[in-house]
């Protein structure tokens, strides 16, 4: 089996596009009653169901509290036992994701009518968030500094971190991002469990206000369910990259790229769209030539396969259009002058131009969150930010003369709804 390759004058392209775009679908129905059973369970039980899911799902046994939560000396210790080039990494990284960030603050304001009313509006942190962090099939330092940046950023006073630990097994980069990001509560619970419990709370982990941070589908469901009773960012999927390129791009980095994804999960997708024919070949010979000496390369091999896609266009516009109706998490533009094509692109999570920006940087030290909107949803989602931590209450002040100049309409409005005390209640303050 090698990756798809389809042209849009194929008679059945139609049908294999569909298939493209349905690439987000996640199967939540057979897995939500599970999930369910598991939120039900923290619920009532709290801690205790904790431990038994840890047991089962992550096949070591919690003797006590202490043992699900990390120290903070866990974490300086591992942060004081990084290799001096890694921790400048960590640190250069955190540099560039909090300046990105810190421009992204909306702010409070005020406003003065002629009439002497004030409206305005007052910007004000969460109390307590909580990061989920994958660690399962591999470890995520990043996305535990894309995620607790943006909210240290937007002021809120107490994150809350979950990491799943298989065989009580927790990396030590994560450790040491967490002392880097004044972590103090950090616990050893993943998937549903995790998610359940910081959305309502146990005995040990509190319960927050939003929960944002990946998963997998059993993450992304309880996300789903316990929507409502917290905030969340959003609800991902596997990754994805798509890639536009037109005949000046380099194939070997386009292989590169697309495989960048694949190696992140069988289910991951990556897909090229380009109306060159000789590129598409070239690039999925290269990708066949570069896939033998990836460590994982049995996961890129099987997303690549089952859910990569070249697309080959008649033209650059046909190719734009059918990349917008992928909307892609992440995008590369690779063309002889990306940002002419950049006012086209109305949907993507990020946006990568030029043939030396590959989405990687993007991972880790550009500055950009790298927690995008997957499965097509960059449709009405956006990125991980600082607003995911946020909320604006909005600031109204009528001043006699104010009330006096709309309250007639007011009143007439409350009245038409059949409202009358809220038609009164204006009315009685009119001289």
């Amino acid at each position: 089996m090698e990756m798809l390759l389809i042209r849009t004058t194929d008679k059945d392209f139609n049908e294999k596009f569909d298939k493209i775009l349905e690439r987000g679908a996640m199967d939540m129905a057979h897995v939500s009653s599970i999930v369910g059973d598991i939120i039900s369970q923290i619920r009532s039980e709290g801690d205790a169901a904790l431990y038994r899911h840890i047991e089962k799902f992550d096949r070591w046994k919690v003797q006590g509290d202490n043992d699900l939560m990390v120290s903070p000396d866990e974490m300086k210790k591992a942060y004081d036992n990084l290799e001096k080039d890694l921790r400048a990494a960590l640190h250069m990284a955190y540099d560039r994701i909090e300046k990105y960030h810190e421009k992204q603050m909306p702010k409070s304001w005020i406003d003065f009518d002629e009439s002497g009313n004030t409206l305005g509006q007052k910007v004000t942190p969460v109390d307590r968030a909580g990061l989920y962090i994958p660690g399962g099939k591999a470890a995520y330092p990043s996305s535990l500094l894309m995620n607790a940046i943006p909210a240290i950023v937007a002021g809120v006073s107490e994150i809350v971190v979950t990491t799943p630990t298989p065989d009580n097994e927790i990396n030590h980069l994560l450790l040491a991002a967490a002392h880097l990001c004044g972590i103090k509560k950090m616990f050893k619970v993943g998937g549903a469990s995790a998610i359940a419990a910081m959305a309502y709370g146990t005995e040990t982990i509190p319960k927050v206000d939003v929960v944002t941070g990946p998963g997998n589908i059993f993450v992304a469901t309880a996300k789903k369910m316990v929507y409502g009773d917290v905030n969340i960012d959003m609800i991902a999927g596997p990754s994805e990259i798509g890639i536009l390129a037109d005949e000046t791009a380099i194939p070997e980095f386009l292989a590169i790229d697309l495989l960048s994804q694949a190696e992140h999960d069988e289910m991951a997708s990556s897909i090229l769209v380009t109306p060159s024919e000789e590129l598409a070949e070239a690039v999925r010979e290269t990708i066949y030539l570069e896939l033998p000496g990836l460590e994982r390369e049995l996961i890129a091999r099987k997303s690549i396969e089952e859910r990569g896609a070249m697309v080959v266009t008649q033209t650059m516009e046909e190719a734009i259009d059918l990349m917008n109706r992928i909307a892609p998490e992440h995008l590369e533009v690779t063309t002889a002058n990306p940002f002419e094509l950049l006012p086209k692109i109305r949907h993507a999570g990020a946006i990568f131009l030029g043939s030396f920006t590959p989405e990687a940087v993007g991972d880790y030290m550009a500055g950009p969150n790298h927690t995008l909107p997957t499965g097509g949803t960059a449709r009405f989602y956006s990125p991980l930010n600082v607003e995911n931590f946020l909320k604006k209450s909005s600031i109204i002040a009528m001043s006699e003369k104010g009330i006096e100049n709309i309250g007639e309409a007011c009143a007439l409005l409350a009245k038409t709804e059949g409202l009358t005390a809220h038609e009164k209640s204006v009315r009685i303050r009119l001289k």
